[in-house]
């Protein structure tokens, strides 16, 4: 059941929504618990350092994934052209001629 009434369609975008929550929220509790100001600055620039470098990561590996998805999706005479497998794969080997147990 989803609590927003939207759908999932970027679970890295919930990731990085709630790592900026984070942001906002560690300092105040920082401060609340005796951190000075500055001290909760630098943690603050920190993490929002982190997260922009995490979402940098996320987003390059749905692209990734994405290109993976798309090129399973490629037609099967095309992998077949490169497929390694079978004795056709094995044509250009010098010795299988050789130890061939037909010979």
């Amino acid at each position: 059941m989803q609590s927003s009434g939207r759908p999932h369609d970027d679970p890295a975008g919930d990731v990085v929504r709630w790592a900026a929550f984070s942001c906002l929220l560690v300092p105040v509790v920082l401060v609340v618990y005796g951190t000075s100001f500055g001290g909760a600055a630098v943690a603050t620039l920190g993490l929002f350092v982190v997260t922009a470098a995490c979402l940098v990561l996320l987003r390059q590996s749905e692209r990734t994934a994405a290109r993976v998805r798309a090129e399973e999706r490629l037609p099967s005479a095309h992998r077949r052209r490169h497929s390694r497998g079978g004795p056709a794969g094995r044509q250009g080997c010098p010795t299988s001629e050789a130890a061939s147990p037909h010979d």
